[in-house]
């Protein structure tokens, strides 16, 4: 059986989407990229580098991201940590004043149809 690949996607700034994190794995596709496609409802397409007061903000608006789910292969998430965050997420978050940083080259340009490029670059940090 071939296997289709996906063609090429692109990041915010028009170029090749670059990783989000290996480790931990991230990605809808968990494949270590903020990649999306149709099936991707929650569009897990900004990568971002998770901070404690955004972890405890996710949790307490009922995404916990912090406790390990190992019966899933999730391991729980920690300041610093990079991650394929939904895009409705992070704009809540920034519209609470909460926004984690945000890995422009690993941001996938899906992401452009929830959140502005202008509030991405505001919290852009060195990937």
């Amino acid at each position: 059986m071939i296997q289709a690949r996906r063609p090429p996607q692109r990041n915010v700034l028009g170029g090749p989407i670059q990783p989000c994190s290996h480790d931990p794995m991230t990605g809808y596709f968990r494949d270590g990229c903020c990649h999306t496609d149709d099936s991707d409802q929650g569009s897990h397409t900004v990568c971002v580098r998770l901070s404690a007061d955004f972890l405890e903000y996710s949790k307490g608006v009922g995404n916990d991201l912090s406790t390990p789910w190992p019966e899933y292969g999730f391991p729980g998430l920690k300041p610093g940590d990079q991650w394929c965050l939904c895009a409705a997420r992070w704009e809540q978050a920034r519209q609470a004043g909460l926004a984690p940083p945000v890995l422009l080259d690993s941001t996938h340009e899906r992401a452009l149809e929830v959140c502005d490029l202008q509030d991405l670059m505001a919290h852009a940090v060195p990937g």
